[in-house]
C-alpha cells in the first residue's frame, strides 16, 4: 500500500496519515505519528463530538471477575465391546443422572470405522435452576429499581431494606442490562461440542479404542474449543486421569474476553450486515484505553473523550501490523472488528482464538450456507426433479427450488430431518446448524431449541413428541419411515422429499377471508395447490438467482447471510400486510407514536410495492406460507420480541423502513419526497437514532446513495436539510463508513451545497471580503476529493 497521505473523504478536515504499512519485514525506521494500521480509521484522529458516540457506559460482554464459567462441563465417554458406550468423567461435576443416554451421543453410529468425528448436541437446563435464577433476577431488579427511586426522592433516605447496598460489580454489570431485552423461551441451552477419536491397539479387543471428549458451555460459539478438544483428547489418550480434564478446564475458564465490548441490538445488526474490518473499532480502542488508565490508577471517567485525543491514541497499535510486531505491545486492536482476538495456554502452548464479537439468535456453532445451498442446489439445476405438492411447501408449485422448501417446511414448522447415510455425523450436524440460521435470519427465534443436530434410532421416541424438530441423522432406516418426517434432505444425493404422509395444509379463517375479498386473485392462491406457479408471484424463484450467482461469483459467507436475513425480514413484513389486509390489523405492527402537527404525511408504515395489483399478487402467492406460520412458535416469539423492541427502539415516531423503502423503490412526487427528507433530518439527531437509520440503509442496499439523492431535490431548504443529516451521519462512529462509501458525485454536490450556505451566510453578515478565500478552499476540497 502507499506510503503517501491521502486526502480524507469525511466532511472533516485531512488529519495526519500514519503509518500504513502491516509488513513486519520492512526495514523503515520512520516512526509512527499515531496508530500503526492497515485501516484509515484508526489514523484518522476525529475532533470528539458527543452526539456521536453512545452516552451509555461502554462496558464488556465478560467482565472481569464474573462468576459465570466460559465452559460448565467436560465430559469423557468411551466404547467398551461388553457394555457398549460408557461415561469414563464428567468434570467438575456430573452433568445429568442418565450417563448412558449422554454415552451413546458422544459415540455415533460407525464412529469406530473413522479416525475422527464431531458431533454437536444440545441439552436442556434443570426447570428447577431456571426458577431459581428468574427469581435472583427479579430481586436484583426490584433493587435497583428502590435505588432510584431513593436517588429521585421518591423514598427517604434513611428506608433502607435489607440487600439493598450494591454487590461488588453488580451495578456496572445490570445498568445496561434494562435497555437491551435479551428474549428466548427460557434458559440458554448447553451447547455440546463432541471429539471422537479412534486409535488402533492390537491389545484392545477388536483392535482399537474409541474414546470420546465433549465441552458443554452456554456460549453458542462453542466452535472455538476445537483445537483445544484436538489437544485435549490426545493428552488424555496418554494419561486417561480427571487431572488431564481439571487442566483443560481451568485452561478454557481463564480465557480473557474482558476487553470485548458489549454492543446494543442495534449495533450488533450493524456490525453483522457490513463487511467492514473497522466498524465500531473505537469501542475496542476504548475498551483498551479504560483498562490502561485503571492499570496506571487513574480514574475512567474521562476515557471516552481521552481515547479521542492524538496523545492518548498513540499508545494503540493493529494486531498483526509492523508495530505491533516491533512493540510487543500488551494491547492491540483486533485486526478484523467481527472477531476478537485472545489466547488459550493450554499445556504451556499458546492456542489462539477468535470469538465473534456479534451473534445473532439461532446462530450456533461454525457452518457454512454456502455449503447447505450447494448441496441441495447442484442436483436441483442439472436435473430437476417435481415435488409431490404441499400448500405449506411448494409456495412455486413443483419445481419450487429444494431451499425454498426447506426455508418454508422450518417456518411453518415441519418435522425436518437431514439424512447423511455413510456420511461423519459432524456433516449432518453442520446442516441442521445450517438450516436453523437459514429460516431464523437472526430475526426468528424457536429453531435451535428444538433442534437434535446429531441423533439416533434408539431416541425416536423421545423425538417423535416434539412438534416440529429439526434433526440430523445418520441412519437409512429414517428414509423408510414418511410417518416420522414431513420433509427429508438427503446429504449424499442432495435431493428433498416431501412425506405422503404429511398432513394436509387446513382451511384457515385468513385464507377464506382473503378469497372473498378478492375474488380476482383466488387462482393465484390456489397456484401452490395445483402447481402450475409460472410468473414466480412470491419472488422466490429470483431470489435464489440472485443468491447462486452470489455464491458462483464467491462473495463469501457474510454476504450469503445477510441476503437471507433481508428475505425472512421481508417474509415478516410482508406477513404484517397480510394480516392489516384480511383482519384490519397485525399483531405483527406497533403503531409508530403520535410526533408533532405536520407529518401525517410520513406516518406510513410497513412494506412497500409499487402498486395494489403487485401487492395481492404477492400476497395471494405467499398466503399458504402466511397462515402457515401464523401457528407456529416463531411466530408467536416474534410477536413478543417485537413488544419488547419496541419500547426499547429510540425512534418511534417514525417508520424509517418504509419510508427508506418509499424513497427506493416508488416514483414519489416533489412534495411527498420533501416530507421524507425533512422528516428524516429532524427526527434523526441521537447516537441510536443514527444507527437505526443505518439499519434500514445497509451497505449491501446501496448505503446512503437513497437518502443522498436529496442533495439534488429542487427544493433548496431539502438540500441543506440533507447536507445536515450527512454530515451527522459522517461524524458517527457507524456512519462514517457510509459516508466514504458514498459516490464522489454526490460529495461534490454536498460540498458545493455546503459552500453556497457558507457564502450567503457570510453575504449576510458583510464579510464580502472573506468570500474568495472561503470559495478558494472549497475549491481545493472538491480538487482533493476527486
Amino acid at each position: 500500500m502507499s506510503r503517501h497521505s491521502r486526502p480524507s473523504r469525511s466532511p472533516n478536515p485531512p488529519m495526519i496519515d500514519t503509518d500504513r504499512t502491516s509488513d513486519p519485514s520492512s526495514n523503515s525506521k520512520t516512526p509512527s505519528s499515531g496508530v500503526s494500521s492497515q485501516h484509515s480509521s484508526l489514523s484518522a484522529l476525529r475532533k470528539y463530538n458527543p452526539d456521536a458516540h453512545p452516552r451509555r457506559k461502554l462496558r464488556s460482554q465478560y467482565p472481569r471477575g464474573e462468576t459465570e464459567n466460559h465452559v460448565e462441563y467436560i465430559l469423557v465417554a468411551s466404547f467398551d465391546i461388553d457394555k457398549g458406550p460408557i461415561m469414563e468423567h464428567q468434570f467438575p461435576v456430573a452433568i445429568t443422572g442418565d450417563e448412558h443416554m449422554l454415552a451413546e451421543l458422544m459415540l455415533p453410529d460407525q464412529a469406530h470405522v473413522r479416525n475422527q468425528d464431531w458431533t454437536i448436541f444440545f441439552l436442556h437446563k434443570d426447570t428447577s435452576q431456571e426458577e431459581e435464577e428468574t427469581e435472583l433476577k427479579a430481586e436484583k431488579k426490584r433493587k435497583r429499581q428502590r435505588r432510584r427511586d431513593r436517588a429521585a426522592g421518591l423514598l427517604e433516605p434513611n428506608d433502607v431494606e435489607s440487600g439493598d447496598e450494591l454487590e461488588v460489580g453488580e451495578e456496572s454489570a445490570e445498568d445496561s442490562d434494562e435497555s437491551e431485552p435479551e428474549g428466548g423461551e427460557g434458559p440458554p441451552l448447553i451447547y455440546v461440542l463432541n471429539l471422537v477419536n479412534t486409535k488402533q491397539d492390537k491389545t484392545a479387543k477388536r483392535g482399537a479404542v474409541v474414546k470420546a471428549m465433549a465441552i458443554c458451555t452456554r456460549h453458542p460459539f462453542l466452535h472455538i474449543y476445537k483445537p483445544l478438544l484436538l489437544l485435549a483428547l490426545e493428552e488424555y489418550f496418554k494419561s486417561p486421569h480427571p487431572a488431564t480434564l481439571a487442566l483443560l478446564y481451568e485452561a478454557v475458564n481463564t480465557m480473557d474476553l474482558s476487553l470485548m465490548p458489549r454492543l446494543t441490538l442495534l449495533e450488533r445488526y450493524l456490525l453483522q450486515a457490513s463487511d467492514n474490518k473497522d466498524l465500531f473499532v473505537e469501542k475496542f480502542e476504548q475498551m483498551i484505553q479504560m483498562r490502561m488508565a485503571e492499570e496506571r490508577g487513574e480514574s475512567p471517567e474521562n476515557v471516552t473523550a481521552m481515547s479521542e485525543s492524538p496523545e492518548k491514541r498513540m499508545d494503540l497499535t493493529r494486531n498483526g501490523t509492523k508495530a505491533h510486531v516491533v512493540a510487543h505491545g500488551m494491547y492491540s486492536v483486533p485486526r478484523d472488528t467481527h472477531e476478537f482476538e485472545t489466547k488459550v495456554m493450554y499445556n504451556g502452548i499458546p492456542i489462539p482464538i477468535k470469538v465473534p464479537v456479534a451473534i445473532s439468535p439461532e446462530t450456533v456453532g461454525d457452518f457454512s450456507l454456502i455449503k447447505l445451498i450447494q448441496t441441495f442446489s447442484d442436483p436441483h439445476t442439472k436435473s430437476p426433479q417435481a415435488f409431490s405438492l404441499h400448500p405449506h411447501l411448494t409456495t412455486s408449485g413443483a419445481y419450487t427450488h429444494p431451499i425454498i422448501v426447506l426455508a418454508n417446511a422450518m417456518l411453518t414448522q415441519k418435522r425436518v430431518i437431514f439424512l447423511g447415510h455413510n456420511r461423519p455425523s459432524g456433516e449432518v450436524a453442520e446442516a441442521v446448524l445450517a438450516a436453523c440460521a437459514l429460516a431464523s435470519g437472526g430475526i426468528l427465534r424457536g429453531f435451535t431449541r428444538h433442534a437434535f443436530p446429531y441423533t439416533d434410532l434408539s431416541k425416536i421416541d423421545d423425538l417423535l413428541k416434539v412438534p416440529g424438530f429439526i434433526a440430523g441423522v445418520t441412519n437409512p432406516t429414517f428414509e423408510n419411515h414418511p410417518e416420522w418426517w414431513d420433509l427429508l434432505c438427503d446429504l449424499p444425493t442432495g435431493r428433498m422429499k416431501i412425506s405422503n404422509r404429511i398432513d394436509g395444509a387446513p382451511l384457515t379463517e385468513g385464507l377464506a377471508n382473503f378469497q372473498q375479498q378478492n375474488p380476482g386473485y383466488v387462482a393465484a392462491v390456489n397456484t401452490a395447490a395445483n402447481g402450475t406457479a409460472s410468473n414466480d408471484p412470491t419472488g422466490d424463484a429470483t431470489f435464489m438467482s440472485d443468491v447462486l450467482r452470489s455464491v458462483a461469483a464467491r462473495h463469501g459467507e457474510g454476504v450469503i447471510r445477510a441476503k437471507w436475513r433481508d428475505w425472512v425480514e421481508k417474509f415478516t413484513r410482508v406477513s404484517a400486510a397480510f394480516e392489516e389486509t384480511v383482519y384490519g390489523a397485525s399483531a405483527l405492527y406497533i403503531g409508530v407514536e403520535e410526533a408533532e402537527p405536520g407529518n401525517e404525511n410520513v406516518s406510513g408504515h410497513g412494506y412497500v410495492w409499487g402498486d395494489e395489483p403487485s401487492k395481492l399478487r404477492e400476497l395471494a402467492g405467499g398466503v399458504h406460507r402466511i397462515e402457515g406460520w401464523r401457528n407456529t412458535r416463531s411466530y408467536f416469539s416474534f410477536k413478543q420480541d417485537l413488544a419488547q423492541l419496541y419500547t426499547f427502539r429510540p425512534l418511534k415516531s417514525l417508520d424509517l423502513h418504509h419510508l427508506h423503502d418509499r424513497l427506493r423503490l416508488t416514483k414519489l412526487s416533489p412534495g411527498i419526497s420533501r416530507e421524507i427528507y425533512m422528516a428524516l433530518s429532524k427526527y434523526t439527531h441521537s447516537y441510536d437514532e443514527i444507527c437505526q437509520l443505518l439499519t434500514v440503509a445497509p451497505e449491501s442496499h446501496a448505503g446512503l446513495f437513497y437518502v443522498a439523492l436529496g442533495l439534488f431535490h429542487k427544493d433548496r431548504d431539502v438540500r441543506l436539510k440533507v447536507v445536515d443529516l450527512l454530515e451527522r451521519i459522517a461524524e458517527h462512529e457507524a456512519g462514517r463508513h457510509w459516508w466514504k462509501a458514498l459516490s464522489r458525485f454526490e460529495k461534490l454536490a454536498y460540498y458545493r451545497i455546503r459552500r453556497e450556505a457558507e457564502a450567503e451566510m457570510k453575504s449576510k453578515l458583510g464579510e464580502k471580503e472573506s468570500l474568495g478565500v472561503g470559495n478558494g478552499q472549497a475549491m481545493m476540497v472538491e480538487r482533493r476529493i476527486s
